[in-house]
């Protein structure tokens, strides 16, 4: 029987969580007024490459915060970009 690890499965709820949101702001975004807060199924995210972006996003942000770094959205507040 294999260990489960920590960092994967953190990861994975993680890429869950964020592609969710981009799926919903997409949604939002096309739908205007009649947008209706309907989550996807996760065959309705990775087709619509959602997951892969979620994954990037994730990946990059644990970095920053390894190394000190600010994180995309601390650093666009810093410059006024929202």
């Amino acid at each position: 029987m294999r260990k489960k690890g920590k960092f994967w499965p953190y990861v994975r709820e993680l890429m869950e969580q964020k592609a969710q949101e981009l799926f919903q702001e997409d949604e939002a975004r096309t739908m205007g007024d009649d947008f209706k807060g309907i989550t996807a199924t996760k065959a309705e995210l990775r087709e619509g490459g959602y997951f892969h972006e979620a994954k990037l996003i994730v990946l990059n942000e644990l970095y920053r915060q390894k190394k000190g770094l600010p994180t995309s959205e601390e650093e666009a507040a810093q410059h006024g970009h929202f």
